[in-house]
């Protein structure tokens, strides 16, 4: 086997983690178009209620119409260079409030919502450069997360973390 090692640079390895953030955008990609496709086979199925206690199906469905927006403008405001520090934790605190107006929505509507935001984030993850989906904003911790862990973390895994418990509820 060649030792490439010797000869590898900077810029070698600036093309590798690009060439991997790649790759790791288009798996992102297809579970996001996944996830979309899931939640609109089962929000017709969702009716509008309120839960006792624990979230109904409904308040699941406008929290992820809630989620969606919140990550996506993330993963696009990060990786454009336009975030550099973030604090989760005050926005988790706002996302109470913002899911209680979106529970006022009918199931459709919510739907539509959420299509679109997830049409504006694949649209970032298709076109931004490698590089910018590794830009970092800090975090209140002083921990950081690049642009593609926000669209791989609190956005596609969260967002099907909530359809399978949807899944579940309605026997899907």
């Amino acid at each position: 086997m060649k030792l490439e090692s010797v000869d590898f640079t900077s810029a070698d390895l600036q093309s590798f983690l690009d060439e991997l953030v790649d790759h790791e955008r288009k798996g992102l990609v297809s579970r996001l178009e996944a996830a979309s496709a899931r939640l609109a086979r089962l929000t017709p199925r969702i009716t509008k209620a309120s839960g006792e206690g624990a979230w109904s199906d409904h308040e699941v469905l406008a929290h992820i119409a809630v989620l969606s927006k919140f990550y996506g403008v993330l993963v696009h405001k990060i990786s454009g260079g336009q975030m550099q520090e973030l604090n989760l934790l005050q926005n988790v605190n706002l996302r109470d409030v913002a899911g209680q107006q979106m529970a006022e929505l009918e199931p459709a509507e919510l739907l539509r919502l959420v299509k679109i935001d997830h049409e504006r984030t694949l649209k970032t993850l298709r076109t931004a450069a490698p590089a910018d989906l590794r830009r970092m904003a800090r975090l209140e911790d002083g921990t950081t997360m690049s642009a593609i862990d926000v669209a791989r973390l609190p956005l596609i895994s969260h967002l099907e973390l909530h359809l399978v418990q949807l899944e579940e509820s309605l026997g899907a």
